[in-house]
């Protein structure tokens, strides 16, 4: 008995892990989606084998898939982990790898980008507070030039030919699936995965980069049809709709909608978890559509992300339509059939987590602390039962929804909550994002249950809650009543009492490029806040950059506006010259009255 209990939370660790680093590979393909359909586009139109073939304007495909595309990656790949200043180097990083292969190298810029981000955060942390005053701009500049020149040359000489030989073995692998016929067990990796929120990771992670140098060979792939097939979830969906009950039963018909029209497949994984052998469901239907497409040899032009059905079949290559449209029915016939057998012989059918604690309470007679913690997790079950505050323990100001991708399920999420919140009259921001890019002033954290550990990891000084349908939660009722008795606390005990200022952790000097006049005022106020004696940040960057932490923010007058409009909620401070302001003692005096 022991033993199982310690081993659960290991197990849980695990795939905490493994949804991290997923997302990470899936977060430097996600934001880069437009490009690469643009690109699919210009290839399905006007290569030799294209809808309307022309010459002068193929010559685009090339320069797109050799360059901009692996470009893209490593910059974004650099820019996840040092910001702008990690995608530079990110990007000039991968341009070795390019140069040093004649494949498309998308897997090598997934490696160089984040190469070359964590390098310059290294060398950026190690001289830290060391740089005399004047040479801040000379040594960012040739630290990152070095930094890039060095890089670009190893990912030449060792690392291209390391990671073409590596893709090499990838697509002999995929050409041995296929020509052998055993691709479609494929599916029993992909849809299990993908309910454990490993779809993006899987998809744009993995199977895009091969697929994309499959279709700059062939003109089409059929990779870009074995994860963003909708087929298997409308199964699913339908099944519950008929078959189901309750909660499940009444929102499959929505769901459906949002998910095979909308392309948000993230909708139907909370049915799937509330039934867990219906994953045999969703495996048999996409078994079923990948032996189609394989069967009519088909495949489309480009990645169809959201996995709608009208984009689908508008990516499906010339010719290629009734066969991907085959495909996609089949399976989701095929998934239908065997999700309705396995909901209507199995016992409790259709029971989510909220209507079994319900059923929990009403036996118990009285409220359960798991339902008062929202679910938030095993740990925060401990939670009190009663009284004001019983949910969240800390102010809130900024509501963030967080989901693997950052886009669909949260998205919706989101939306609900801000008419909520709008309608309950407080003044609290809601956005969503992805869990790799929760914001450091985000206080309440709602994530799908699955994922809280991982928004946790992110992020333990914030509150979470956990839901299994952003769509249709009654928790965001409890989260905004509790949030309204917080609120009328706060005012009525702080009622004519006066405003205090907030305590001043980080100032930022922030100028148009974030490099010369602002890197040279943010080394005066150090000198100034040094000799005061306060414990305070002081960096500098552009505007477009300023951190979602910066507490008071130190512009030119005439970018004052700008820097207000990007952080509403900081202290914000004009000058006419970063140089030799007199506000500089006044800032500095005033915040050694807020210790």
């Amino acid at each position: 008995m022991s033993a199982s209990t310690e081993s659960a939370p290991q197990k849980k660790s695990i795939r905490s892990r493994i949804q991290k680093f997923g997302s990470f590979l899936s977060s430097m393909i996600m934001p880069n989606i437009g490009a690469f359909i643009a690109w699919g586009l210009i290839t399905a139109l006007f290569i030799e084998s294209g809808w309307t073939p022309n010459e002068n304007l193929a010559v685009l495909v090339d320069p797109m898939i050799v360059y901009m595309l692996p470009l893209l990656i490593g910059y974004t790949g650099g820019k996840i982990v040092h910001d702008v200043r990690g995608g530079v180097v990110g990007a000039v990083a991968t341009i070795g790898v390019i140069a040093g292969a004649d494949i498309p190298m998308f897997l090598g810029a997934m490696a160089m980008g984040p190469l070359g981000g964590i390098t310059i955060k290294g060398f950026d942390k190690l001289v830290e507070g060391k740089i005399r005053q004047g040479f801040e701009m000379l040594v960012n500049n040739f630290s990152a030039g070095i930094i890039g020149f060095g890089l670009s040359i190893l990912g030449l000489l060792a690392v291209s030919p390391i990671v073409q030989g590596l893709t090499t073995i990838l697509n002999g692998a995929v050409d041995f699936l296929i020509n052998t016929g055993l691709l479609p067990l494929t599916s029993i990796i992909i849809e299990p995965a993908k309910v454990l929120f490993l779809n993006n990771a899987i998809n744009h992670g993995v199977l895009s980069p091969i697929a994309a140098e499959q279709v700059a060979s062939t003109g089409k792939s059929i990779l870009y049809l074995l994860e963003p097939n909708p087929g298997p979830g409308l199964g699913i969906l339908l099944a519950f709709a008929i078959f189901g009950a309750g909660v499940s039963k009444a929102s499959a018909p929505g769901a459906i909608i949002i998910q095979f029209f909308g392309g948000i497949h993230e909708i139907y994984f909370p049915y799937v978890l509330s039934k867990p052998l219906t994953i045999l469901a969703v495996i048999a239907g996409g078994m079923t559509g990948v032996f189609t497409f394989s069967l009519f040899n088909v495949g489309l032009t480009s990645v169809p992300s959201p996995g709608s059905i009208f984009l689908v079949a508008g990516f499906a290559a010339p010719g290629d339509l009734v066969g991907v449209l085959s495909g996609v029915f089949l399976s989701a016939l095929v998934s239908f059939v065997v999700a309705s057998i396995i909901l209507k012989f199995s016992s409790n059918t259709g029971e989510t987590l909220e209507e079994s604690t319900a059923k929990m309470e009403s036996m118990k007679g009285k409220k359960s602390s798991a339902a008062s913690a929202l679910h938030s997790n095993a740990e925060t079950a401990e939670a009190s039962e009663a009284g004001t505050g019983a949910y969240l323990n800390k102010d809130v100001n900024k509501i963030v929804f967080a989901c693997d991708a950052g886009m669909g399920s949260s998205a919706m999420g989101a939306s609900v909550m801000k008419d909520k919140v709008k309608k309950a009259g407080l003044d609290i921001g809601v956005t969503n994002t992805s869990i790799s890019n929760i914001p450091d002033d985000a206080d309440l954290i709602i994530t799908h249950k699955d994922l809280t550990e991982r928004a946790r990891q992110k992020r333990p000084d914030a509150e979470h809650v956990s839901v299994e349908n952003f769509l249709g939660s009654d928790k965001y009722d409890e989260v905004v009543e509790d949030l309204k008795q917080k609120k009328g606390v706060e005012e009525s005990s702080s009622a004519g009492a006066a405003t205090a200022k907030a305590p001043v952790n980080k100032i930022i000097f922030a100028c148009d490029a974030g490099m010369g006049s602002s890197a040279m005022g943010a080394s005066v106020m150090k000198d100034k806040v040094k000799k005061a004696g306060l414990d305070i940040s002081v960096s500098n960057t552009s505007i477009s950059n300023i951190p979602d932490d910066a507490d008071l923010i130190i512009t030119h007058k005439d970018l004052t506006e700008r820097a207000r409009q990007k952080r509403p909620d900081a202290e914000h401070v004009s000058v006419e010259n970063f140089l030799g302001s007199d506000k500089y003692d006044e800032v500095v005096e005033d915040l050694k009255t807020r210790e």
